[in-house]
């Protein structure tokens, strides 16, 4: 027997209801980087012309240590091409593939930077990992919002749900705006799958359980990836997709693979993944809302790489 899941139940009422009310749907833009393979997303209001930023990118070429903003210059094009207010810079999770442009979109915007509450959890591990320091608080203060399993809030008169969906961090969380969700990594296209299981304090077994939770919302349900890429057999890049998709088609996670074949899968085929390109700087820096590091005495900010101890 499914456990009793208030949250669930409450998100799923949600979607409905935006499924039969327009006004209850938020317009969206997506921006693909290709760079890094990730997609940032601009929902709005179109009543209120309020928007939330999703997973932003601020670009990082790690041959030269020097950042630049053409991902981020475009979403805020569109902003004020669409003369939207940005009320919040939203997190999935502590990205280990890019760097977050939330704290530069903040100052370009505004918006309050927002990310799931276990972010604490992630900033443990890798502060003691990156040897951050007293200095560094681990309380998730970074952030202007933390948020739990349940909470709610607005964007403009768009409802939003968050739902908790650990396994690939512990602090993975899903946002359910009116009937769309984004995910986050915790899936992928149902021609790639499901996201890794093997960073610190991820689960396979969790990673599984949040799967199922998000296809058991109903079948229009769309839904909105945070990656795409490319696999054979596929020419262009898609991102967006919906409940009924995922469930009847998605290489890993569809409808009848059990919990323990997801498992079995899910670690034989991480133990053969390199790291991420971008995992060592992305993660310093995302764990900190998007901000660098504090300056050295000489006035300049260095990205640590630790050796031998991924």
């Amino acid at each position: 027997m499914t456990a009793h899941d208030p949250v669930l139940e409450a998100a799923t009422a949600q979607v409905l209801r935006a499924r039969d009310d327009a006004a209850l749907r938020p317009e969206i833009a997506a921006f693909f980087d290709p760079a890094t393979f990730t997609v940032t997303y601009v929902a709005h209001d179109p009543a209120t012309l309020e928007a939330a930023i999703i997973d932003s990118v601020l670009d990082y070429d790690p041959n030269s240590g020097r950042t630049s903003t053409a991902s981020a210059d475009a979403v805020i094009a569109h902003v004020t091409s669409h003369n939207l207010k940005v009320t919040w810079l939203l997190e999935t999770h502590a990205h280990a593939d890019h760097l977050s442009a939330a704290p530069y979109l903040q100052e370009k915007l505004g918006g309050k930077i927002a990310i799931g509450a276990d972010i604490t959890k992630v900033q443990n591990v890798f502060g003691k990992l990156f040897n951050a320091g007293t200095a560094f608080e681990r309380d998730g203060s970074q952030f202007d919002a933390l948020f739990s399993d349940g909470d709610t809030f607005s964007i403009g008169t768009l409802p939003v749900t968050v739902m908790h969906v650990p396994g690939h961090t512990p602090a993975c969380i899903a946002y359910v705006v009116g009937e769309a969700v984004f995910v986050g990594d915790t899936m992928f296209m149902p021609d790639y799958g499901t996201a890794r299981a093997d960073f610190p304090g991820g689960d396979a077994r969790s990673l599984f359980r949040s799967l199922r939770r998000i296809l058991a919302l109903p079948p229009e349900t769309r839904l909105f990836m945070c990656h795409d890429y490319l696999p054979a057999g596929r020419t262009e890049y898609f991102w967006e997709t919906t409940v009924a998709a995922e469930r009847a088609g998605n290489i890993h996670a569809h409808d009848g693979i059990t919990e323990d074949e997801f498992v079995a899968m899910r670690e034989a085929r991480d133990a053969t993944l390199a790291m991420p390109r971008l995992i060592l700087p992305s993660v310093q820096v995302n764990m900190r809302a998007g901000h660098m590091p504090p300056p050295d005495e000489n006035g300049i900010v260095y990205l640590k790489i630790p050796v031998n101890a991924v």
